[in-house]
């Protein structure tokens, strides 16, 4: 069972991130009161780097950060330090000062580090079954205006590979062009989903996603859910294209 969609409204992107910010350090600190080792799927984007600043900015040493592990849920396959990396976005934005330990953050290898891109997203597979818990305690996701998550683009034959954890994408409709993402089975392992969105234009994707009956393979952001919760933190241009109720 997966939870229905619950819809965060803020009055803009720095609100939103920082309502988010609040919430994953809550839920992270109660999944430590209750004796569990937090594992978190992080997202790129600027709305990625805007939790990830406002974490570092506000009240977080409620959380041993020392015992959180940290996925991401795709990652361009470049080399390590690469500008356009997620996980380097995230560094950039405070991600490496909060006390997390280096082998519990769990990085895509890049060229640089393996020799294919098949070969990258086998590893990531094979390091998520190894030290992975089997279930995500928060998955962040950003939304591409076409309803992208993660690297699951709409139409894409990459949704349809079954029986993987982390997978290659080819042919990325977005730059660049290779990539490596979790699957839709693996991110929907999740206790909760949160989709982090700032932006008008992102606006007919929010809606399309929350549209009763949404198809996963026309707008991926509709196929992926938590267990327990599924929430959208929005800024007020996202949520433009939702009713007032």
């Amino acid at each position: 069972m997966s939870a229905e969609p619950q819809v965060r409204r803020h009055p803009d992107k720095q609100a939103a991130a920082e309502a988010a910010a609040a919430a994953l350090v809550e839920a992270l600190a109660a999944a430590q009161a209750e004796g569990r080792e937090p594992q978190v799927a992080l997202t790129g984007g600027s709305m990625g780097s805007a939790i990830v600043q406002a974490v570092l900015d506000g009240p977080h040493d409620q959380v041993d950060w020392s015992k959180v592990t940290v996925w991401w849920g795709d990652e361009r396959y470049l080399p390590a330090g690469d500008p356009d990396r997620n996980d380097v976005q995230n560094d950039q934005a405070g991600l490496d000062r909060l006390g997390l330990r280096p082998e519990r953050v769990h990085r895509v290898a890049g060229p640089d580090a393996s020799a294919s891109l098949e070969e990258s997203a086998t590893a990531y597979g094979h390091e998520m079954r190894a030290d992975g818990s089997g279930e995500f305690d928060v998955v962040l996701l950003g939304v591409g205006p076409d309803g992208h998550v993660a690297s699951l683009f709409p139409q894409h034959p990459a949704q349809r590979v079954g029986d993987a954890v982390a997978i290659p994408v080819t042919d990325s409709p977005k730059p660049p062009p290779e990539r490596v993402s979790l699957t839709f089975e693996a991110l929907n392992r999740a206790r909760q989903v949160w989709f982090l969105v700032a932006g008008d234009d992102k606006a007919e994707a929010v809606a399309a996603a929350l549209r009763p009956g949404a198809d996963r393979w026309d707008v991926p952001a509709a196929g992926v859910r938590g267990r327990l919760a599924t929430t959208w933190w929005l800024d007020e241009p996202a949520a433009a294209g939702l009713s007032q109720d």
